[in-house]
């Protein structure tokens, strides 16, 4: 025998699903707020000089050309991990070094080659950049994106 859905079921079966997904919502809210409340990715402090690096970083654009943990244009090399392949992640003076000439010596002037802007930054703007860079190769991105160069 078939039972008739009548107005009074319909309203408890649509009360009833409605508190139950959002018992479930309130549920995996919690346990998100508690995951994110107790998970750092920051693998390095975020100083006012890592931030200044980030103005820097956003004022010129940096991501219309470079990708930063996978995200942004694929014009040029990915940074995220840029630190790590120079090999001078743990040496903040090596990382200004390392950054500061290599923007010096953009453009290269090969022809028919791509080439990087001469921005002309300042020694504080280069040191907080190589700051910022060193901040974001440090992060505990969960292996993402995949980069077999680093």
């Amino acid at each position: 025998m078939s039972e008739i859905l009548t107005k009074s079921r319909a309203r408890n079966v649509f009360y009833g699903g409605s508190l139950f997904f959002v018992v479930v919502f309130v549920a995996m809210t919690a346990h998100s707020h508690r995951f994110i409340v107790n998970t750092s990715t920051a693998g390095m402090e975020l100083t006012d000089e890592v931030r200044q690096g980030k103005h820097v970083w956003e004022r010129h654009s940096c991501i219309n050309c470079h990708t930063l943990h996978g995200e942004g244009a694929y014009f040029a090399p990915e940074v995220g991990n840029v630190m790590t392949r120079w090999g001078v992640l743990d040496d903040p003076e090596g990382a200004y070094e390392m950054l500061d000439g290599w923007m010096k010596a953009q453009p290269s002037g090969v022809e028919g080659r791509r080439q990087m802007p001469y921005f002309e930054l300042t020694e504080e703007e280069t040191k907080a950049l190589s700051e910022f860079l060193r901040w974001a190769d440090q992060t505990d991105t969960q292996n993402w994106p995949p980069n077999d160069a680093g």
